[in-house]
């Protein structure tokens, strides 16, 4: 065959290889066509014999199926080399099947309704002073030392996931439990985060008795509402007081009146201050462990309709705990009180714009997110008072745009604090949050966010810091 005739023969072959990848019937010779054909009714015979087998399994699992199967405890027989039977499979692949028909209704990885739900969030945020921390605002850094000290940041932590577990459930007991978790734990590095326990805890309820028992880790009885806002810290050490801690609650609801209704919640809670006893080792306890008593807290909520569909609620809480402070020398220990007293509100005003508030007072607040996260005056040997609040009202016109708009206080008492030359150590003295946001769905799915915020602190001695925050955040949930 010539050089021409070989080139010719290649071009042919590709032709016809293209041919077929790309489709066109005018390149298939007529004994591939025959083949595919042939292959054809091999796949249809083979589909009819599938489906007669799994016709043949339904019926044969449909009995154990039932209500009155019980699974055998027999293990199945050996494998027997007795012909197969009628439906294809030998006696040995039939008593395999039936044991696991027996298994039926038991999950292989739980007996309990499971829901998995979270969300992706991407955070960038602008701020044309120095705040702590930068991811989100608590507070600003005194300008004494670096005045508009610009900053951005760029942050995935507030990324969450969570479980909620449902079962048993009868008329009279259901028990609910959750995990959740986000990613603002202590990580080594700002790509390096680590998971941090939000919330972790029972719910067993009696429904005919409305009432139900929370043990674990979950959210403050005491000022239970939140704010909507960009920042991830919704306003906490700016009016917004209340965390998440371990704790045993019981929650009562008695109905006063139609669709009027009475919420008590009382409980116990660890006292936790971040504070370390002075021992002289380095595995000092903290001060609230060593006050040697719980926190205890108490709310009560009234609920009532004031339109249709629109139910207001107003509440009044408190919490009373102890710490204890060794001193260095260890020649002695002092106890400082933490207590709190607050109010909350949540009142519709219209079936597109809610109005909802909180105000607080308490002492040796700094563990409950209060007194701009200042609670014992070391120096005086005296607990920190403080007294504030947050208002905001959101405007929800579709399903597709919310708007909100609020503003927030913390103003520790300052005859307890002390002033410092040094701005790192200066008292922080009054923290005030201004701020609005907008949020954009996309779909059902994602949504997109931006935030205006202005944040002032001022100082016992140094001078104070101001800042205007802009901060966009994309939001992906699931």
């Amino acid at each position: 065959m010539t050089s021409k005739t070989t080139r010719r023969s290649v071009f042919f072959t590709l032709a016809i290889a293209i041919g077929l990848g790309l489709g066109p019937k005018a390149l298939v010779a007529t004994e591939d066509v025959e083949a595919l054909k042939r292959q054809n009714a091999e796949l249809q015979q083979r589909l009819e014999s599938v489906e007669r087998d799994l016709a043949a399994i339904k019926k044969m699992l449909a009995p154990a199926a039932g209500p009155t199967a019980v699974a055998s405890a027999t293990p199945p027989a050996a494998p027997s080399a007795r012909p197969a039977t009628a439906s294809g499979f030998t006696e040995a692949e039939t008593a395999k099947l039936k044991s696991l028909a027996g298994l039926k209704g038991q999950p292989a990885r739980s007996g309990l309704d499971l829901n998995f739900y979270g969300y992706v969030k991407l955070d960038a945020a602008f701020d044309d002073s120095r705040t702590s921390l930068g991811n989100f605002a608590r507070w600003m850094e005194s300008e004494s030392v670096l005045m508009n000290d610009h900053h951005f940041n760029l942050t995935a932590n507030q990324t969450r996931l969570g479980v909620d577990a449902t079962g048993p459930t009868t008329a009279s007991f259901q028990a609910t439990g959750k995990i959740e978790i986000d990613f603002y734990g202590a990580g080594v590095a700002e790509n390096k985060p680590e998971p941090m326990l939000r919330h972790a805890f029972v719910r067993m309820d009696w429904p005919l008795r409305k009432l139900a028992l929370i043990a674990g880790q979950t959210s403050d009885i005491i000022s239970p509402l939140n704010p909507t806002t960009v920042n991830y810290s919704v306003a906490w050490w700016q009016g917004n007081v209340g965390y998440r801690r371990p704790q045993l609650r019981l929650v009562k609801s008695i109905d006063i009146d139609e669709g009027v209704d009475l919420k008590l919640d009382g409980g116990i809670s660890r006292t936790i201050t971040g504070r370390k006893a002075v021992f002289a080792t380095a595995n000092d306890p903290d001060t609230g462990a060593d006050g040697g008593y719980p926190t205890f807290a108490g709310r009560a909520g009234l609920s009532f309709p004031i339109a249709p569909k629109q139910v207001a609620t107003i509440g009044v809480s408190g919490h009373l705990g102890s710490e204890e402070i060794h001193r260095t020398n260890l020649g002695g220990s002092d106890t400082f009180e933490t207590w709190s007293i607050n109010a909350d509100l949540r009142l519709p005003l219209s079936p597109t714009l809610l109005l909802q508030a909180e105000a607080f007072q308490g002492r040796n607040f700094d563990s409950h997110l209060g007194g701009i996260g200042q609670g014992v005056n070391l120096t005086l040997n005296r607990e920190i008072d403080t007294v504030g609040g947050w208002a905001s009202v959101t405007l929800t016109p579709s399903a597709l745009w919310q708007f909100n708009l609020g503003a927030g206080l913390d103003n520790p008492d300052d005859d307890d604090l002390s002033g410092n030359g040094d701005s790192t150590k200066d008292a922080r003295t009054k923290n005030t949050l201004v701020f609005g946001n907008v949020h954009y769905s996309l779909n059902a799915q994602v949504q997109l966010a931006f935030e205006l915020s202005w944040l002032e602190t001022t100082y016992k001695v140094n001078a104070p810091g101001t800042d205007w925050r802009q901060q966009f955040g994309i939001t992906y949930k699931f």
